[in-house]
């Protein structure tokens, strides 16, 4: 029998061996496919290997080995792809996103899509409309849709966040506070009937978001702890203070700007009130009052979902529009505080927290690397390492995905530009395999201004 493989892009891009053999009464169960001579960055945080072959069968990698001769490889059941001259990193994952606030399908499938192209094979969604986000996650799974694999959260708040017009765009059909992915917490809740309804929606984690107690956060931490499920929450819950928050032993805490409220003398009594940190309190270039925050987040491995280019981008955004409001914190405050939380040993991840319009070829969490070379000035080694096993970390799937090893779901990015050299190469996609099935670049279909509610689409 012959085994065949198509592309749709020039030979030169992809060499391509199919390799021949015969059997005599029976196909083979899973062709191996060997992606050939790459110089591999496997996203702990080692430095590169040259000449290596990734094996995969099915979903998963079975080796990764010293480039041999394709000619060594079992011709009866090998597909080599020669890759000569590609770097190779583990799949990139977006700690940070939202989908369905309000639900919009053909704008969140566009967003999927373009990020999975991009080499984002799986994202965190940080509270939405999961009716639509699970069914979403179904069909990626299974490659239905062209998507990174989706990780959601039931969000948990005090009583007064659920008069935000978000979340009766996210629950609509329930009163708000009472859908089991959208719950109004408060002293009288039965906890541990609040958290059996949240995994009941079959999410990774729980979110704690606003306007909680510190003893309710430490009480839902626990109780989701016990029932086995994460805890991903705001860096302050208001007028819950940081240390507090990181006292209660979350997983992940989200917004490094966030944790500047902790220097504050009083803290804001309510997320609703908007107030923004007062910078003068922080002392340059690293704050102690923060210093002791990063010490004992390193400590326990917590993770920072930074979302640092959110601030710098939309605060120079801010300054075109003399009446737009100012956000918590600036972009050279933010980009301090991620610096120092870096240097005090905590793990990064990379998320986002935006949604870029059909101009954008790219996914919004390639902002988010170059913001932590560039502004917070970790190197690109360690900038690939927070997009990659960081993130594998925060959704609590680092046995699954996040570095390139034997065993693991092969999911990877083939860049034909080295991203250790410079980060902006990883604009060099031409190929995304997530779970084996592989996503040329080259096929991509361009999001639409169509699909992104923006208008027609010129």
């Amino acid at each position: 029998m012959q085994i065949r493989r198509s592309y749709s892009i020039a030979a030169a891009v992809f060499s391509s061996i199919i390799v021949q053999g015969c059997m005599a009464h029976a196909e083979p169960a899973e062709a191996r496919i060997v992606y050939s001579d790459v110089t591999l960055i496997d996203g702990t945080g080692a430095p590169p290997r040259a000449h290596q072959d990734i094996v995969v069968s099915g979903e998963r990698i079975v080796e990764i080995v010293t480039h041999k001769d394709p000619g060594t490889y079992d011709k009866a059941s090998t597909i080599v792809t020669g890759l000569s001259g590609r770097y190779v990193i583990p799949g990139l994952i977006d700690s940070h996103v939202h989908m369905a606030t309000p639900p919009q399908p053909a704008k969140a499938r566009a967003q999927l899509r373009r990020n999975l192209y991009g080499g984002v094979t799986a994202v965190r969604d940080m509270a939405d409309d999961i009716r639509m986000v699970s069914e979403f996650a179904r069909e990626a799974r299974f490659a239905e849709i062209p998507s990174p694999d989706i990780y959601y959260v039931a969000l948990f708040a005090g009583r007064p966040f659920f008069a935000d017009p978000r979340v009766e765009a996210a629950s609509m059909g329930s009163t708000p506070g009472t859908a089991p992915w959208m719950q109004a917490i408060d002293k009288e809740t039965d906890l541990v009937e609040a958290v059996t309804l949240a995994r009941g929606t079959g999410a990774t984690a729980i979110k704690i978001y606003a306007d909680l107690t510190p003893d309710l956060v430490a009480a839902i931490t626990a109780e989701a702890h016990q029932q086995g499920i994460q805890v991903w929450a705001h860096s302050a819950v208001f007028p819950t203070r940081p240390a507090d928050v990181i006292d209660a032993g979350v997983d992940t805490v989200s917004h490094v700007c966030y944790l500047a409220y902790q220097a504050e003398p009083v803290m804001l009594a309510a997320y609703e009130d908007r107030t923004p940190v007062d910078e003068d309190l922080l002392e340059q270039p690293e704050d102690p009052v923060l210093a002791n925050l990063f010490s004992e987040m390193a400590r326990r491995g917590m993770i920072l979902d930074a979302t640092g280019a959110l601030f710098v981008n939309q605060e120079a955004e801010r300054k075109a529009d003399p009446d737009a409001k100012p956000l918590r914190c600036t972009g050279a405050a933010t980009t301090r505080l991620t610096r120092q939380a870096w240097k005090a040993g905590v793990p990064v991840s990379t998320g986002t927290d935006t949604v870029a319009g059909p101009e954008s070829e790219w996914p919004d969490v390639f902002d988010e690397l170059v913001f932590l070379a560039r502004e917070v000035g970790m190197p690109p080694l360690e900038v690939i390492h927070s997009a990659t096993e960081v993130g594998a970390m925060a959704i609590g799937q680092e046995q699954e995905m996040g570095t390139l090893a034997a065993g693991k779901l092969a999911n990877f990015v083939a860049l034909a530009a080295d991203p250790l050299v410079d980060i902006q190469n990883i604009r060099s996609v031409e190929l995304t395999v997530k779970r084996g099935k592989e996503y040329l670049r080259a096929d991509y279909p361009p999001v639409t201004a169509e699909e992104m509610g923006t208008g027609d689409d010129d």
